[in-house]
């Protein structure tokens, strides 16, 4: 590796309450999954030192250049592709510049995404070592026919014995799961979050397949040899979802996300309440607010693109540009309806430069208000239980 550069000066301390966040992306997989739209790849080999080399200069980059105004760093999020699949020395040289770089919170959320094959979870002991400080889990069925079908590496066994692992070796674990599968029925998915839960920790991910373009999922249905359950049962499935995990104590706090209170992901939720993050790495994408101006920063998505780019000037950015103050209210709404707790006035008012009664249409909000879709009080906006299932169409009419 090349000498370490002299440092940076730091960020001032002087954080907005919705957190600042720095997100890794690693876009290597052992196999491209037929449902996955992400930014990942399947290379024959990868040159770790080169890659760590590349990634702690764009962190440098970024904390240079792109730091928000405020600090300090509240989570690390290691993303991809896979992310276990790095080696954890690389995990640990990330976390100290970045601990370096930016005043790292007192508890700081440090997350790795890692796949349950048994050689990726015979790692997580190292990647604790590293400084990982919680793990999430791409299970995503329990059911050895479905996860064939859906192209996971893994068995449910081997799924099953990696969440004790990360169990043990974590205080904090959570792991996904897709439903809405082919063929799959409310029954069978009922059992499968029964088990499912056997094993949680404080945090659970469920998402509905979606069959995104580009994907091997969309050439198979567009030529009808993929049937995935109609809106019907997907929605008898969603609510099904939603009653099984608030009984059990993790209640949905975002649509796809569900956890104990405390238990949720605070490096997701600097996402949804709009706060700032940086990215590094092929693809990342960032959101930073400095002088007042929100830049919205995207690197090249091209992984050896990525890398070229960055042994030549030191980051590989494809592209920054301001956000402008509608672009921040649109971006605003769409994230922090996600969420069961929506958008605090106050952070409405940072964000928008007004209240949310002068900004946006009284008219719509009244509409959307007695549909039962919408909730405007004293505390903010945010979407009703029945809205969060039907967001696209709310954000439309809210938005249009």
């Amino acid at each position: 590796m090349s000498a370490r550069p002299a440092a940076a000066p730091r960020a001032a301390a002087t954080p907005s309450g919705r957190g600042f966040g720095l997100y890794v992306h690693w876009p290597f997989c052992m196999a491209k999954c037929p449902y996955c739209d992400f930014n990942s790849h399947v290379a024959d080999s990868v040159d770790h030192e080169a890659w760590r080399g590349a990634l702690l200069a764009e962190l440098d980059h970024a904390a240079a250049a792109e730091a928000p105004d405020g600090g300090p760093l509240t989570s690390i999020f290691f993303g991809g592709g896979t992310p276990s699949l790095m080696r954890p020395a690389t995990v640990a040289a990330i976390i100290e510049r970045a601990a370096e770089r930016w005043d790292l919170a007192p508890g700081a959320e440090i997350t790795l995404e890692a796949n349950p094959t048994s050689v990726e979870a015979g790692k997580l002991a190292a990647f604790r070592a590293a400084g990982i400080n919680r793990v999430s889990l791409g299970v995503q069925a329990l059911d050895d026919a479905s996860l064939g079908a859906l192209g996971r590496q893994h068995d449910a066994a081997e799924a099953l014995a990696a969440v004790r692992t990360a169990a043990r070796l974590f205080d904090r674990y959570s792991f996904d799961l897709i439903y809405a599968r082919p063929g799959q029925t409310v029954a069978a998915w009922q059992a499968e979050l029964r088990l499912a839960l056997a094993e949680a920790g404080d945090h659970l991910s469920v998402y509905q397949l979606t069959v995104e373009k580009g994907t091997l999922f969309h050439t198979l249905h567009a030529r009808g040899e993929l049937r995935i359950p109609d809106e019907d049962t997907a929605a008898s499935l969603y609510e099904t979802t939603q009653e099984m995990l608030e009984d059990a104590g993790l209640p949905g706090y975002e649509i796809s996300n569900h956890a104990a209170p405390g238990g949720e992901s605070r490096h997701n939720l600097t996402y949804w309440r709009y706060g700032d993050y940086v990215g590094i790495g092929p693809g990342a994408h960032g959101r930073v607010t400095r002088g007042g101006t929100t830049t919205a920063f995207r690197r090249h998505r091209a992984p050896e693109a990525w890398l070229g780019r960055v042994a030549g000037s030191g980051h590989g950015t494809a592209d920054a540009a301001p956000v402008a103050g509608d672009e921040r209210v649109a971006e605003m709404l769409m994230m922090g309806l996600r969420t069961r707790e929506g958008v605090a006035r106050g952070d409405f008012r940072e964000i928008a430069g007004g209240a949310i009664e002068d900004v946006l249409d009284p008219e719509r909000l009244a509409m959307l208000a007695g549909a039962g879709l919408l909730a405007v009080d004293e505390s903010g906006i945010r979407a009703t239980a029945a809205g969060r299932q039907r967001l696209d169409a709310l954000l439309a009419r809210l938005l249009a």
